[in-house]
């Protein structure tokens, strides 16, 4: 179940103090979501979006982001998790209120082979696991976008490139 109310900085999704975890199917995602609950996460802690129920949230942030929204990566953010959601991937969100537990969501990510996770802080957001080729990260930008070793590569493009994925 996606989370309610839908955690918002300047109209686009930041779950702040959360984990937000993409994988590329349903069964990799339920794994994680299993492993998480095994080691302590309650019902209430853990929120799953289906590609579908991600990619309606991405485009009404999209639609709704407030000019502030662009000074960061958030909105970035959003349109690759829009990305994602076109190519099917499934999402969990996962409360992270310490290092540790970001720590112990991470090695859940990597053992059920998330294609992205990122740790939302109040002003940083931490990518968790590795994304693309090289460690060479390029300089990201409200116009450039994200770093383009990102699944999609389009995300800074805006939400019309985001479809042709």
């Amino acid at each position: 179940m996606p989370m309610n109310p839908h955690p918002t900085s300047f109209g686009v999704f930041k779950p702040v103090g959360h984990v937000l975890m993409s994988f590329a199917t349903a069964a990799e995602a339920a794994g994680a979501q299993s492993a998480l609950q095994e080691g302590g996460l309650g019902a209430g802690d853990l929120f799953s979006y289906t590609p579908e129920q991600m990619r309606g949230q991405a485009e009404h942030d999209m639609k709704g982001a407030a000019a502030l929204a662009s000074l960061g990566q958030e909105l970035n953010l959003v349109k690759a998790h829009h990305a994602l959601a076109l190519q099917g991937q499934h999402f969990l969100v996962a409360l992270a209120p310490n290092d540790a537990q970001v720590e112990r969501i991470t090695e859940v990510a990597v053992r059920f082979h998330a294609t992205r996770a990122q740790n939302y802080g109040n002003l940083l957001i931490d990518e968790l696991v590795p994304v693309g080729v090289t460690s060479q990260q390029v300089a990201e930008s409200p116009d450039r976008g994200l770093d383009a070793q990102t699944p999609s590569g389009v995300e800074g493009a805006g939400p019309e490139a985001s479809t042709t994925v």
